[in-house]
């Protein structure tokens, strides 16, 4: 298994640099398109730091065998008709700030990678694919190329024919951006003209019965409104600059292990669940589905800590009055909060089709958010949506992401991208988790003529021990853990508890005749 893994895994050395040139005249030999130069966004340089090199990967799990020519042939009228896949980013060594994307010609044998494997020989298919990934997370893209690669592994794993992995530099554009572009390459499999329908967000009616008061009384409601998300973002953005200075999470099972903190390969796991039964408790409550996404997260959190600190020690139980957690955990998220109008598939399939920059923006446009779980048992389940309702809410009447994004950028214009990523790392690594949760598409689709079972994006290079990753595809939700083994050695046991809390909550609205109030 390690031969067929070898011959899978290009040679890449970590510390390749960036293209080096003292005038845009000597780029040419690196076989550079004559179109114009775009600099780097102030967000995308942070991720050229060799402290913050975060890569996003993307497993798609296909129904059929790949084969290489047609798939050559599907990426040059989609992903190479986009300028980020195929431009170097080019740094001048006069003036180290001055980064820029520059448009070069592609190919595509060096970014498309199919090793052989013989089936005949592998144990464990799944666990094949995982090392595979594993290993891969150990390696940085060469910066002499544009930033991405596609690993197509035709083996045959528990729920798919061939999976292949899509790997991308973050520089390239926020999460939400490349799943957007992924999904702008991919057609409905009933009817390969049509793009994927991605699910709108519906308004919710206001709690707060401001919307449905009339003339001073919804001014004055208004007024009162942004004087609270006024006060929700002073004391957020406090909270997040002495989180960058000094304020830590609490030390627990699952937090970066002192001295790894160098390792950046991370071990990728996920489980499918049903979307059906998160939106039979989503009904049930009256809630959304993020926020039964996260209150699953911080019940299976919560679970997973009670056995962790009772190894070596007496196992007080696990319910709300008697279990092995401390009182008090803090436990946050520093989550990744797209700011951009993003562009819609339609838009970025029109993009690609017409080789123009669409009618919308492109690149990190992002801002931080400090997101924290309640790290305790419940005897009620119905108490970890609750709070994570209440959470969710809170967070929602804050400009929490729009200031720290603006921060951001003022910090790298007057102090430097060194001083930039050294704040950003801080308030990464004084978080424990990061945590995602992205909208899929509600039909079957496939990529580039082969039709998909699901995809599951995660990624690798950033500074916490844990990310947790959830993206639903028709009927199912993918959780994906991407873990330092360090700290936490056992993710498929994480999973275990995300899904016995989902059962947990979906049983408690069957036993307590919730079911009558679903719509």
């Amino acid at each position: 298994m390690e031969a067929a893994m070898a011959k899978g895994l290009r040679s890449r050395s970590s510390g390749l640099k960036p293209i080096e040139t003292k005038r845009k005249a000597s780029i040419e030999e690196y076989d550079v398109v004559n179109v114009k130069d775009e600099p780097l966004s102030p967000m995308a340089r942070l991720f050229h730091d060799t402290r913050f090199n975060v890569h996003v990967i993307t497993l798609m799990a296909g129904k059929t065998q790949i084969s290489l020519q047609p798939m050559k042939e599907k990426l040059v009228h989609t992903l190479l008709k986009h300028p980020r896949f195929t431009s170097l980013m080019v740094v001048d060594e006069e003036n180290l700030t001055d980064m820029k994307w520059v448009q070069t010609k592609v190919d595509l044998d060096q970014h498309i990678i199919i090793p052989e494997v013989d089936e005949s020989q592998l144990e464990s298919p799944d666990k094949f694919v995982e090392d595979y990934v594993y290993n891969l997370s150990k390696t940085s893209l060469d910066r002499t190329k544009p930033l991405w690669d596609i690993h197509f592994l035709n083996v045959k794993t528990r729920n798919a024919e061939c999976v292949g992995v899509f790997r991308i530099h973050h520089s390239l554009g926020d999460g939400t951006s490349l799943i957007s572009l992924l999904l702008a390459c991919t057609r409905q499999t009933a009817d390969e003209h049509k793009l994927p329908t991605i699910p709108t967000k519906k308004r919710r009616p206001a709690s707060s019965g401001y919307s449905t008061k009339k003339g001073p009384c919804r001014l004055l409601g208004a007024f009162c409104l942004f004087i609270r998300m006024l006060v929700n973002t002073v004391v957020d953005v406090f909270m997040f600059i002495i989180t960058i200075a000094f304020l830590k999470d609490t030390k627990t099972p699952i937090s970066v292990v002192p001295g790894s903190e160098s390792t950046k390969a991370r071990r990728m796991v996920h489980r499918i669940i049903s979307l059906d039964d998160l939106k039979f408790v989503k009904n049930a409550m009256n809630v959304t589905i993020n926020d039964v996404a996260l209150g699953l997260t911080q019940a299976g959190l919560s679970k997973y800590l009670n056995r962790r600190y009772a190894v070596g020690g007496k196992d007080k139980g696990a319910t709300e009055r008697n279990n092995n957690l401390p009182k008090g955990i803090r436990l946050r998220s520093c989550l990744i909060f797209n700011l951009r109008s993003s562009a819609g598939i339609e838009d970025l399939a029109d993009m690609m089709e017409k080789c123009s920059k669409g009618k919308r923006g492109w690149g990190n446009w992002f801002g931080f958010v400090l997101l924290p779980f309640k790290i305790a048992l419940r005897d009620n389940p119905f108490d970890y949506v609750k709070e994570a309702k209440a959470t969710a809410d809170r967070k929602k009447k804050s400009f929490e992401a729009l200031i720290t994004l603006t921060m951001a950028q003022i910090i790298i214009k007057f102090l430097g991208i060194k001083i930039a990523t050294e704040l950003s790392l801080r308030g990464f690594s004084n978080a424990t988790i990061c945590f995602s949760n992205l909208v899929g598409p509600q039909e079957e689709i496939g990529f580039c003529g082969y039709p998909l079972s699901y995809f599951a994006p995660s990624a690798y290079g950033q500074p916490n021990a844990l990310m947790i990753s959830m993206q639903s595809y028709i009927d199912k939700m993918i959780i994906v853990v991407s873990v330092d083994e360090n700290a936490i050695p056992d993710p498929q046991q994480l999973l275990d508890d995300f899904e016995d809390s989902l059962n947990l909550i979906k049983n408690a609205v069957i036993e307590r005749g919730l079911v009558k109030n679903m719509k």
